[in-house]
């Protein structure tokens, strides 16, 4: 913080999980996506508090470094380090961008202690927040996705893929198809097994390059991994064909065993429940609605 601004404590509820951040008020009022989702449940247990500092980034010197995520050139650079029962982060935009932001994880993720350059304080506080996000909820059955969902009737449609594949593409022709199609999230939805084993699927502020940004939820009715191809066809997958898709699609720390652990029963329990398709199809409304037509709860016969 600097010295003539006091912090101030925003709390948020995703998906029934509750957090707060700890930022200045001008930094707190950027995040207008969060916006959707705060609340005044300041009583609660969080699962995780971010503490925003207008400081210099610290160094990585005496950190051991675990391992660098670079998956993807248009995804940002993920460096991570250990040290004691503390974690480090540090994020540069692109792959091979500089680094913009640093943050500091207690080993339960509970306390977040976060540092960025003044003109990516946005980005360093939205990445922070999910990442952290998905490492403290996976332990309560809590999934965050790379998906994007459309809701019709009632239950979400969540669609699978790596970036290009065309899952925003296809969502697009949901609600080309059908007049109700609504887009739930276009990025990143978090999905929850509830105790009474029902799965249902939420919005986030978390959405890609979509301002999609609602605090609503649906049960969900069925995954879709998506492939592109030059006719449109679709076929439901056993649970050994749809495991590596789901797993490819969920965010978490899959070098540390305990947190795959979790990872693994949850993914398990939810293709007990879920059912996961495979849709190869053209960017047309006709896939659309044979995915419909395919996987919705009841028959689906009408082309609005």
């Amino acid at each position: 913080m600097t010295n003539d601004q006091r912090p101030m404590t925003n709390h948020y509820n995703v998906a029934g999980h509750l957090f707060a951040i700890e930022a200045e008020e001008q930094q707190l009022a950027q995040l207008t996506n969060y916006s959707p989702f705060l609340s005044d449940e300041t009583g609660a247990t969080y699962v995780f508090t971010i503490h925003v500092h207008c400081a210099p980034m610290p160094p990585a010197d005496g950190w051991k470094a675990i391992y660098t995520d670079t998956s993807d050139d248009d995804m940002p650079r993920i460096e991570m380090y250990q040290k004691e029962q503390l974690w480090l982060f540090r994020i540069a935009v692109s792959k091979e961008g500089e680094i913009v932001s640093t943050m500091q994880c207690s080993a339960d993720w509970k306390q977040v202690e976060l540092w960025a350059q003044p003109e990516y304080m946005r980005f360093a506080v939205d990445n922070a927040a999910m990442l952290v996000y998905a490492f403290a909820t996976v332990q309560h059955q809590t999934l965050l996705f790379h998906s994007s969902v459309t809701v019709r009737n009632g239950v979400g449609y969540m669609f699978l893929g790596h970036s290009g594949t065309g899952k925003s593409t296809h969502s697009q022709q949901w609600h080309k198809a059908f007049a109700d199609a609504q887009l739930l999230n276009d990025d990143n939805p978090v999905v929850r097994i509830l105790p009474d084993d029902s799965v249902h699927v939420y919005g986030s502020p978390w959405s890609g390059k979509t301002p999609c940004y609602k605090n609503a939820s649906a049960p969900v009715a069925a995954l879709v991994q998506l492939a592109q191809a030059p006719e449109n066809k679709m076929a439901r997958l056993k649970m050994t064909q749809a495991y590596p898709y789901i797993l490819a699609s969920v965010s978490g720390l899959k070098i540390l065993p305990q947190m795959m652990d979790q990872l693994y029963e949850s993914i398990a329990k939810l293709l007990e429940i879920t059912p996961v398709y495979r849709l190869e199809c053209l960017p047309n409304p006709d896939a659309a609605r044979l995915c419909a037509q395919t996987c919705s709860p009841s028959p689906d016969h009408t082309d609005n």
